[in-house]
């Protein structure tokens, strides 16, 4: 299964996970989309958005009216939505402006903990 892995992840890590990746010349187990805060993540995947990942999710490439169609919402309101997505990197869109979601399941993996004193 292409599964993809959504987590927050301060830049930093980021950036030390893929230095690591590069000297170990192994490929990650699974394709990682990463927001730097909470914040940015909850902004950037708002319930409607999720919608959209969802009906993207192992459909294949898609026409934003067949996307609006399958979720019942407004074509002007996916198009702002899935610009949105596209900037950012979560969807892909083809050559013929379709959207694509590579992936067949999603994870999404976080934790919250006490901040330090």
């Amino acid at each position: 299964m292409n599964t993809v892995l959504i987590e927050v992840c301060p830049p930093e890590r980021a950036l030390t996970d893929m230095r690591q990746a590069v000297r170990d010349g192994a490929p990650e187990r699974e394709a990682r989309i990463g927001f730097a805060s909470f914040e940015l993540l909850w902004k950037t995947l708002t319930p409607a958005r999720w919608r959209l990942l969802d009906a993207l999710t192992g459909a294949g490439a898609l026409g934003v009216r067949e996307l609006a169609r399958r979720v019942g919402r407004d074509v002007h309101a996916v198009h702002s939505d899935c610009a949105a997505l596209a900037a950012c990197g979560v969807i892909d869109k083809t050559a013929d402006g379709k959207l694509h979601f590579p992936y067949d399941a999603v994870h999404v993996d976080f934790m919250l903990q006490k901040a330090a004193a």
